[in-house]
């Protein structure tokens, strides 16, 4: 059963038409910071188990969490070799750390935080390689529509996981925080295009 109708509506917004646009006309620095992007999917996972080293469903899911998306990683770095598209820096954009402001700073709720904004990071790259899929040649189609599930899954994992160490009433403010800026941070003018950039400025101007 496809996850993406309860993705929609956790996100609070879709992505701009102009984002696609522009990652249609920059598919090289797209699949650069995907590649980037999943490799720092695998990193928190690992880290979350360090940090947490005490709970145990939270090692399970972000031990098999790691292991996917460094295949995830390979993956993609299979494609940008199939395709002639070398390694290069890449800065990392301000998605990520954008939503890791609205984390409060005290345990346990760092931890519940922490596990809602790897929600919403999830959810963002499940709705998003959906929104590109159907303008996609057929290889890089294919790979993204075969990550859909995956992503999904890990969104669902990490809000699993806060309803599992947190309380309701605290868990759905910290959707609806955390939720308003992600929909900032997607909708707003961005200075370059990221996997989760909002509008590359040069699309908006």
């Amino acid at each position: 059963m496809s996850l993406i109708p309860e993705i929609d509506a956790f996100l609070g917004c879709p992505t701009p038409d102009a984002w696609i646009e522009a990652a249609l006309a920059d598919q090289e620095t797209l699949l650069i910071d995907h590649k980037n992007c999943e490799f720092k999917a695998a990193s928190t996972a690992l880290s979350l188990i360090a940090k947490y080293n005490g709970h145990l469903d939270l090692i399970n899911m972000m031990s098999r969490l790691a292991r996917e998306e460094l295949v995830h990683h390979e993956q993609v770095l299979r494609l940008m070799k199939r395709r002639g598209v070398a390694l290069r820096p890449v800065s990392a954009g301000r998605y990520a750390s954008g939503l890791r402001r609205e984390v409060r700073a005290h345990e346990p709720a760092k931890l519940i935080d922490t596990l809602v904004v790897g929600a919403f990071i999830e959810a963002r790259s499940c709705e998003r390689f959906a929104a590109l899929v159907p303008h996609l040649d057929q290889e890089l189609a294919t790979f993204y529509h075969g990550l859909l599930n995956s992503e999904a899954r890990h969104y669902q994992g990490y809000l699993k996981l806060a309803y599992q160490y947190g309380e309701s009433a605290d868990i759905a403010r910290v959707i609806e925080r955390v939720r308003t800026t992600e929909v900032e941070l997607i909708s707003t003018v961005d200075q370059e295009l990221r996997f989760h950039s909002g509008v590359p400025m040069a699309q908006a101007a």
